[in-house]
C-alpha cells in the first residue's frame, strides 16, 4: 500500500497510510496535534529498513474527518487500537510524538497486550494547572481570531528553537501550512482532550519497554517532565535531543531517527545531540 486510505473507526474515518516491506515487525507513528502523517516523512526512510510502518492523521487532523466532540486521550488509544485491528496487527512498535505519544501511553496503559516497545516523545503524562491554562488561551484564541491563524505563529514558537527558525524557512512554512489546514472544531475538540490528561498515576502499570525523548529546549513538555515519567515507568530509558524544541522529528530528524531506531533495535539509548 503506497496511498492514503480511509478507515472506519470509532465512529470517524482516519487517513491511513502503510510503507514498507510486508513480513516486517509493524511499527505505528501517531502525530502531534496540528501536525499529520507527513510530520514523519524524514524518518521514513530509516524505519522501513527494519519495520512496516503505519502512518495516520488522528481525528480532526488533515484527510481524517472531525466528528463532533467530545473526545478523549482513551478514545485517541483506542482509535489506534481500532487501526491496528483493520489492518491485523495483533502487536506494534509505537512511536509517538506529543499527543501522540500520549496515545501511545494510552496503549500501553489500556490495551497492554498490542505493544511490543513504545517511544514517546515530547509528551507529558498529567495535566497541570498551567499546562490546562495554555490550552484554555489557545482556543480562546482561536474563537475570537479568525480559526487557526490565531495560534499559528504562537504554535510555531513553541515547536521550534529560535535558531531553527531562522535557519530553516521551508520546514517552518511547511509546519505553518499543516497548522493552518487542521480543522477548528477538530483542534479544539482534541485540545480539550488534552486537559483531561490523566496517565501519570498508571506509568508504574506500563509491561512495555518504553523510551522517553525529550528535546532539549521544549517548553511544553520540558526535559524534567520526562526524566520525571522515566523514573515512573518499570524499567524506562530516557534520551534527549539538542538542538530541538517540541517537533523533535522536523528540528532534528537524523539525531531523532537515529536515537530511535537504535532503542527499537535493541542497541540501546544513543545521545545523538547534533542536527
Amino acid at each position: 500500500m503506497s496511498d492514503i486510505e480511509k478507515i472506519a473507526v470509532n465512529g470517524a474515518e482516519l487517513a491511513a497510510r502503510i510503507d514498507g516491506e510486508a513480513g516486517k515487525p509493524w511499527l505505528v507513528l501517531s502525530n502531534s496535534l496540528a501536525c499529520t502523517l507527513e510530520s514523519w516523512r524524514l524518518q521514513l526512510p530509516l524505519f522501513t529498513k527494519t519495520h512496516r510502518v503505519l502512518r495516520y492523521d488522528t481525528r480532526g487532523h488533515g484527510r481524517s474527518s472531525a466528528p463532533a466532540a467530545p473526545y478523549s486521550m482513551d478514545l485517541f488509544a483506542a482509535d489506534l487500537v481500532g487501526l491496528m485491528d483493520h489492518f491485523g496487527i495483533a502487536k506494534a512498535d509505537i512511536v509517538g510524538l506529543s499527543m501522540g505519544g500520549m496515545t501511545g501511553l494510552g496503549v500501553a496503559i489500556n490495551h497492554p497486550t498490542r505493544i511490543n516497545r513504545l517511544v514517546c516523545s515530547a509528551a507529558r503524562a498529567d495535566a497541570i494547572p498551567p499546562f490546562i491554562d495554555s490550552w484554555n488561551t489557545r482556543i480562546a484564541a482561536i474563537r475570537t481570531a479568525d480559526g487557526m491563524q490565531g495560534v499559528v505563529d504562537f504554535t510555531i514558537e513553541r515547536w521550534f528553537t529560535e535558531g531553527f527558525r531562522a535557519s530553516h524557512p521551508d520546514v517552518i512554512e511547511e509546519a505553518k501550512k499543516m497548522i493552518l489546514a487542521c480543522d477548528v472544531e477538530g483542534y479544539i475538540a482534541c485540545a480539550e482532550a488534552l486537559k483531561g490528561l490523566d496517565y501519570k498515576r498508571s506509568l508504574g502499570t506500563i509491561k512495555a519497554p518504553v523510551l522517553y525523548v525529550a528535546g532539549a529546549s521544549d517548553g511544553g513538555a520540558p526535559p524534567a517532565a520526562l526524566k520525571e515519567m522515566a523514573s515512573l515507568t518499570p524499567g524506562a530509558e530516557y534520551a534527549e535531543i539538542a538542538p530541538a524544541a517540541h517537533i523533535i522529528p522536523m528540528e532534528n530528524p537524523d539525531a531523532y531517527g537515529d536515537t530511535v531506531s537504535g532503542w527499537l533495535s535493541g542497541a540501546g539509548v544513543k545521545q545523538a545531540a547534533s542536527a
